[in-house]
């Protein structure tokens, strides 16, 4: 019962950092960075009124402040519960990640919004976002039941296949946060939307072909699927809306902030992916080694 709430409370980290991440993409959106410029503090002497940038700004700062307080807890629960030294040791990591995203949003105010701080803020919260949906994923029933192993009889592996989709992801998710920031132009986020779409159908299909029986891997590759084809979407309506001759700038923030929040979705679910693939996928390789080792010995 005590292993069910807190795989519950990873979910609600996970959720409030998703929802840090929307007000995050919000505040870009509505270029209300700066509209409470005297980081740490929530205010100056004189309390602006909670309207406009100043409302998105404010609010996302306290998001980001309920979300290390939740990593905190976290932290202290795993330290006080989990018996696996690993998962205590990922406790102080999401401890000192969220500490260093928040140190990194603070710079971006300080330091007048510069792109670089910026990317890497963006880069850096939506990879803690994945580390929380991992964690819920480390404390979930069917993890602490134990791997299912299978074998990879496919060309690239399986295996390498899943570290370079997150890569990919990740890089496609910078460019992203450079075309917002005005850094670079639309078209090499364009062009990395095309090869992390083919590299996640790719990766996809060839779970579901090799191993359609195996509930973990197949539930994990349907997600990434769903969740990445839904992006392709939201990011043309994003594209459709930034290029017509008279932007609503309604329609603007919202496909943009929603195309964010997916972004993020993608890269905790090859993430995800990319652990179970890990987990309960040996190649044949490992498999010839090991009875290798076992005749010789």
């Amino acid at each position: 019962m005590e292993r069910h709430w807190l795989h519950r409370y990873t979910i609600l980290l996970s959720v409030c950092t998703l929802f840090l991440i929307v007000a995050g993409a919000t505040v870009v959106s509505k270029q209300a960075g700066l509209s409470v410029p005297d980081w740490p503090l929530s205010y100056g002497k004189v309390m602006p009124p909670m309207t406009g940038g100043v409302l998105f700004e404010h609010g996302h700062r306290m998001i980001g402040t309920l979300v290390g307080m939740l990593t905190i807890g976290l932290l202290c629960w795993l330290l006080a519960t989990e018996k696996r030294t690993w998962m205590r040791k990922i406790g102080w990591v999401a401890l000192g990640w969220v500490t260093v995203v928040g140190l990194l949003g603070g710079l971006t105010v300080k330091m007048l919004t510069p792109p670089p701080v910026s990317i890497l803020h963006t880069c850096l919260a939506q990879l803690f976002f994945s580390l929380t949906v991992a964690i819920a994923v480390f404390t979930s029933r069917s993890w602490l039941e134990g791997p299912v192993m299978v074998e990879d009889a496919g060309t690239p592996s399986l295996r390498t296949m899943a570290i370079l989709t997150p890569a990919a992801v990740l890089i496609q998710i910078a460019l992203g946060a450079g075309f917002r920031q005005r850094a670079i132009g639309v078209m090499p986020h364009l062009a990395g939307a095309m090869v992390v779409a083919l590299l996640v159908m790719f990766v996809g299909v060839c779970v579901l072909q090799q191993f359609p029986q195996h509930r973990t891997l197949r539930s994990a590759a349907k997600a990434l699927l769903g969740i990445t084809f839904f992006q392709v979407f939201l990011g043309l309506s994003a594209f459709t809306a930034l290029t017509r001759a008279i932007p609503h700038e309604a329609e603007v923030v919202a496909s943009t902030v929603a195309h964010v929040a997916t972004g993020a979705l993608t890269l905790a679910a090859s993430i995800v992916l990319s652990i179970q693939i890990r987990r309960n996928v040996r190649t044949r390789v490992v498999e010839a080694a090991e009875t290798s080792h076992v005749v010789a010995s």
